[in-house]
């Protein structure tokens, strides 16, 4: 079995970081289906091959941005969430997207939380099928939430990162209340930015200013 391991949504200011962990017995049939790194396909073609990769054997890992903000770090948290994405996977070569600049660093780290032998390249998305297919289940899931999340605010989201100005927008209305909105990282300077001081902390005292 090969099995990847990618991640969608460690940037935004807005939603959860998803994390997909798939496996499957064929590179060749992978590549014959057309799957290549989610940022190259189109949104029709992902949304395609979504509905055909989410019936093979995978694990969807969604970290809300309360478990965002209370983390340490973004590099340890995704070493977490790799690691829990992995639980209950078949036997197989496994492969990350590394998310450290240090690869074999988070190879290391996923390996001993796991306890599961892995390797870790930059760009393995682009490199691996399996790392593809993972990256697309990833950014199909975090983009259904946003969808969802548009639906319930009521007014346009943009894309969630904090260089979006539809989204520079959106940050601005949903620091309005007492407290900010919960599909916001509070931890991310957008949030301090738009509200003109430091947002309050999460339940957990860990929490740092990111970004």
């Amino acid at each position: 079995m090969y099995i990847g391991v990618d991640e969608a949504g460690r940037g935004p200011v807005i939603g959860p970081l998803v994390v997909c962990a798939f496996a499957s017995e064929s590179q060749d049939y992978l590549r014959e289906l057309g799957v290549k790194d989610s940022k190259f396909l189109s949104k029709k073609k992902r949304n395609e091959l979504f509905e055909i990769l989410s019936k093979m054997k995978h694990k969807v890992i969604v970290c809300s941005p309360e478990r965002i903000d209370i983390s340490p770090n973004l590099n340890s948290l995704e070493v977490e969430l790799f690691a829990e994405a992995l639980a209950d996977m078949p036997e197989g070569s496994i492969m990350l997207d590394a998310c450290d600049v240090n690869e074999e660093r988070f190879a290391k780290n996923v390996s001993k939380l796991s306890e599961r032998e892995c390797s870790a390249e930059h760009k393995a998305d682009e490199n691996h099928p399996e790392v593809s297919a993972a990256s697309i289940i990833a950014k199909v899931t975090r983009d259904k939430i946003i969808d969802e999340l548009k639906d319930e605010i009521g007014f346009d989201i943009g894309s969630g990162y904090p260089s979006d100005p539809k989204t520079k927008l959106a940050v601005a209305e949903l620091v309005k209340g007492k407290l900010p909105h919960d599909c916001l990282r509070w931890s991310w300077k957008t949030v301090e930015n738009a509200m003109g001081r430091a947002p309050p902390l999460r339940k957990d005292t860990r929490q740092q200013t990111l970004f």
